[in-house]
């Protein structure tokens, strides 16, 4: 199986949560108020995108005046700049559909979300990101500040069309990707070290390649046994935002997993969390076969309608969510990054952390 699957990415760029999106009682100057607009989210999409929808629904009800529109879930403002996948895998744990926003055009809360004025907003901070990860992946963001305004244009219309193909045409000149089969880690020095830690060790004189990952880390105070009972997000000081560049090396040895990648990150997390596994992935035979099984996937049940998830077990004490899924840990890590990352070329991914697992790290 090649490590592009172009199936696997169409279904993350159609990939769409439907919303049902209430107007908030302080907007509302009629009677009877208006009832709430249905409305499918792209989960590459940001909520502002979503207003020149939304306005003239509710311009019946709205009183005059302009402000800046802002949505909450079930009380909690939601950040804008997060992909709108992202915010409900974050939110939701157990997966809610519709899932009920409101929106207000009142009211910003200045003090929990940063400034927004708009699409020109939301487009200059994908922009920002999109410099991040350029500079993570090749040390400088010369191809992105160096892009042609009429290219930089089209863009970010293929991101709000999606349009997967336009987008690709113009971002296969960026240099950013994809990621090769050279994604591997170099062999542990003894049995004994790969024991102990169940990682092979990084060595080599090669300068590592770096892939640029955005964790979304949730603590949860509960086992995760029963997602319907976890509580609900009043507010964003127990969600922990990490930015950080996986570094791989490109000399002779094991194929990075998900798993090892997540080590890499939070090692305190997840070092303990995986007992060692036979078929862990050493080479070739054993990484091609992971793409095989990775193929007889119903990536359309997982991405698109997400009507399960694919749990990975009752009191691990963590649970791990990209573009609505929750992979196996054993997948190997380039083909993660090179067919669910985001349009700005981070991978999100969202992690549970519950009792358990927090316990584990102290």
């Amino acid at each position: 199986m090649e490590l592009c699957s172009e199936e696997a990415m169409k279904y993350v760029w159609e990939g769409a949560i439907p919303l049902q999106i209430h107007l908030h009682e302080s907007d509302v100057t009629t009677l009877p108020p208006p009832p709430p607009a249905l409305v499918l989210g792209p989960r590459i999409g940001y909520l502002p995108l979503l207003v020149p929808i939304i306005k003239p629904y509710f311009s019946g009800a709205l009183p005059p005046g302009e402000d800046t529109v802002w949505f909450d879930y079930k009380g909690l403002p939601l950040k804008w700049y997060v992909p709108l996948g992202v915010l409900f895998d974050l939110l939701c744990a157990e997966p809610e559909r519709p899932w009920n926003l409101t929106v207000h055009f009142r009211g910003y809360p200045g003090e929990v979300l940063t400034p927004c004025e708009g699409e020109e907003t939301v487009k200059w901070s994908y922009i920002n990101s999109l410099k991040e990860a350029a500079y993570v992946i090749n040390g400088n963001s010369k191809s992105i500040m160096n892009m042609p305004q009429a290219d930089q244009f089209d863009l970010w219309q293929s991101l709000i069309k999606g349009d997967m193909d336009g987008y690709h045409r113009i971002s296969s000149r960026l240099k950013l990707g994809p990621v090769g089969e050279d994604c591997i880690l170099n062999r542990a020095s003894s049995m004994q070290s790969r024991q102990a830690t169940d990682e092979p060790e990084i060595v080599g004189s090669n300068r590592p390649s770096r892939l640029p990952v955005r964790l979304y880390v949730r603590n949860v105070d509960q086992d995760l046994e029963y997602l319907e009972d976890v509580q609900t997000l009043d507010n964003w000081d127990s969600v922990s935002y990490i930015n950080r560049a996986i570094e791989f090396h490109k000399e002779g040895g094991n194929y990075m997993t998900l798993k090892h990648a997540m080590r890499n990150i939070l090692r305190e997390i997840f070092s303990e969390e995986a007992s060692t596994n036979a078929n862990e992935l050493d080479g070739t035979e054993e990484a091609d076969s992971a793409y095989r099984d990775l193929e007889t996937t119903s990536m359309k049940n997982d991405l698109v309608e997400e009507s399960t998830f694919g749990r990975q077990g009752p009191n691990k004490g963590t649970l791990v969510r990209i573009q609505g899924i929750e992979p196996d840990l054993d997948i190997p890590f380039a083909w993660v990054v090179n067919n669910l990352k985001n349009p700005d070329y981070f991978l999100h991914v969202c992690v549970y952390v519950g009792t358990s697992s927090k316990a584990k790290a102290k």
